[in-house]
């Protein structure tokens, strides 16, 4: 897709969407933004990948703000709030991509990487979503990233496995705390997708075998995680809130 659609579902929104500089991140902004939504791509270490995702938003007639803003950090992501509303006035959905894996036995795993993965993963999480249930506009849309792993008992992923088990469940509960406003908050759990986040630490055997657990027998793709993105923020997904999507062709 090279043109924002002449349908433009998403006129008139605002979408924050973390950790966008790059992956699935990344395709979900361009995504929204060819939809029609205003989109602040949110980055902590890589400006160019981020200026370049907005540049290429750009091109097609999109618009786009990359800001700067750990997650890990509260003050931050309330000026990533601050900033998105000073540009725009409002902010009408919330992407939560940011996070790490930690591809590890739970033996190996150190007391710093343990800190480091519950920072970004959860409390990233929780930081975002709570600064939402204050600012986000009335009938607005969270979406959180969480995975399949948590459906699966894999070994080396068990930190990550908890993080995201973590994340579904706050998923849950602000559905029902924010219903009132008429906010949906979903989770979509990707399973294996071709990014260079999925690959770290990784042999291609590894890769081919998780392939093989899927009914559909691939990997996914970037767009088809972003696609069911864009379904949730939509008006037609104003029905579904507190529910975790599982987007694994088929793994579990």
């Amino acid at each position: 897709m090279n043109d924002i659609q002449t349908m433009n579902k998403l006129q008139n929104k605002v979408a924050i969407v973390t950790g966008a500089s790059r992956g699935i991140g990344a395709e979900i902004a361009r995504t929204l933004a060819y939809a029609g939504a205003q989109v602040i791509v949110n980055y902590v270490k890589n400006q160019q990948a981020a200026d370049d995702v907005c540049t290429t938003i750009r091109k097609a007639g999109g618009e786009c703000f990359a800001i700067r803003a750990d997650v890990a950090d509260p003050a931050a992501v309330r000026r990533l709030f601050d900033e998105t509303i000073v540009r725009y006035g409002h902010v009408d959905i919330l992407i939560n991509n940011a996070g790490i894996l930690i591809f590890k036995e739970i033996a190996d795993v150190r007391d710093d990487e343990l800190d480091q993965i519950i920072d970004i993963n959860i409390k990233g999480v929780f930081y975002t979503l709570r600064e939402a249930a204050a600012r986000l506009s009335d009938n607005g849309r969270i979406v959180n990233l969480s995975s399949t792993v948590t459906r699966l008992i894999l070994p080396r992923y068990g930190v990550y496995a908890a993080t995201k088990g973590a994340v579904e469940q706050l998923t849950r509960t602000l559905a029902k705390e924010m219903g009132e406003r008429g906010i949906t908050v979903n989770t979509v759990s990707p399973g294996p997708v071709d990014t260079a986040f999925f690959r770290a630490g990784k042999t291609e055997a590894d890769i081919k075998r998780m392939a093989s657990m899927a009914a559909l027998d691939r990997i996914g793709t970037v767009d088809d995680i972003a696609q069911i993105v864009l379904f949730l923020v939509s008006e037609q997904a104003r029905w579904i809130t507190g529910q975790d999507i599982g987007a694994n062709g088929g793994m579990a």
